[in-house]
């Protein structure tokens, strides 16, 4: 039996996944948890596990923090990041930082089943769509001065709370920071794509497909 753990901070999306996990006889989802904290106590309480189902975008902490206590703490353990973004720049961060796959939240149940027999094969995992943007990223130009300056990870979540209407107070509230810390983020992440406004960033992220 595959055990499986699920660390994802939205309570539909985690059911949303059992459900996709359910079918395969060989899958059993175990626990899960809501955010970094949670996830790793119960990491620490579970001695037999196979896989985790991370999500890279947790209150408070990424994923990628709790990646690397993984890592330190259970080197045996496969983890599959899973993020809302298939562009490559989160791809490849997850892929440098350990992981064993990286798939898309809008993936399809038999993506999700591929990725987690892939990785326990000994494997790394990516799904088609992503292994495409990279592959088109290394056959274009090496430097490109038009592109835009790349978000850290902490920039990137608060990028996607920013453009889904989210406000300073809300986004300080749910990663447990102060506003200040908040508005100093915004004021990178405008400064980075050029920017002076939270409309111009939304526009922005709909031109360019990052929000739905």
């Amino acid at each position: 039996m595959i055990k499986l753990m699920i660390i994802d901070d939205h309570a539909m999306f985690r059911s949303g996944l059992k459900k996709m996990l359910h079918d395969e006889p060989d899958f059993q989802v175990i626990d899960e948890a809501g955010d970094w904290a949670e996830g790793l106590s119960k990491l620490r309480s579970h001695v037999q596990l196979d896989v985790v189902l991370l999500d890279i975008n947790l209150p408070a902490r990424s994923g990628f923090d709790l990646l690397e206590v993984i890592h330190a703490e259970f080197p045996a353990l496969r983890v599959i990041m899973l993020s809302m973004y298939s562009q490559q720049q989160y791809a490849l961060r997850a892929l440098r930082a350990g992981a064993h796959g990286y798939v898309a939240k809008d993936m399809e149940a038999s993506d999700l089943i591929g990725a987690i027999r892939t990785v326990l094969n000994g494997k790394k995992y990516m799904s088609a769509e992503v292994t495409e943007i990279l592959i088109s990223s290394l056959n274009g130009p090496e430097d490109n001065p038009s592109e835009p300056k790349k978000l850290s990870i902490r920039e990137a979540q608060i990028f996607d709370m920013l453009v889904r209407g989210e406000s300073l107070t809300m986004i300080a509230a749910r990663l447990s920071i102060s506003v200040k810390t908040v508005s100093t983020y915004r004021s990178r992440i405008l400064e980075k794509r050029g920017l002076t406004t939270n409309a111009e960033l939304i526009q922005y992220a709909v031109r360019n497909n990052l929000i739905d």
